[in-house]
């Protein structure tokens, strides 16, 4: 896969569009759209064994999350506008024209908004695409879950 494909793939920050809870054309959408299909009106089934399976009480809670990722409506943090609350990335990247944080004379940064977990993983992300370069970088996390 070539650079301007990977591109539409990962967000500026590094992370995966693609494999994104809110990427309208992601796969979590996608199976979460094939298990509701699969279950089909599975609610009162699942009241019914609460009875001997207790986990079954917590169904409407599952059902909820599953319609939030069946519901997923991003078109990818460069076409949309990013799901994180107040994140700095999305307008930072715009502004100075760059494709990805790393390339930018001041990353690291203090402007990304992110909490402490994701800011360090932003960081990881972004050093070894410097390292390796974006394609190899790719290669490296396409199989890999989004959210480690």
């Amino acid at each position: 896969m070539g650079y301007a494909s990977i591109r539409e793939c990962l967000a500026p920050c590094g992370l995966s569009c693609e494999k994104c809870m809110g990427y309208a054309n992601g796969k979590i959408r996608e199976h979460a759209e094939k298990l509701s299909e699969l279950l089909g009106d599975f609610d009162r089934y699942a009241e019914r064994f609460s009875a001997f399976l207790p986990g079954f009480k917590n169904y409407p809670a599952f059902r909820e999350i599953l319609e939030h990722f069946r519901g997923a409506d991003c078109a990818g943090c460069r076409k949309g506008s990013c799901k994180y609350p107040n994140c700095g990335v999305s307008a930072c990247f715009r502004r100075k024209g760059l494709d990805f944080c790393f390339q930018c004379d001041e990353f690291p940064c203090d402007k990304t908004n992110f909490d402490f977990d994701l800011k360090d993983r932003w960081v990881r992300m972004n050093m070894r695409m410097r390292e390796i370069g974006v394609e190899k970088y790719y290669e490296e996390t396409k199989d890999l879950p989004r959210y480690l």
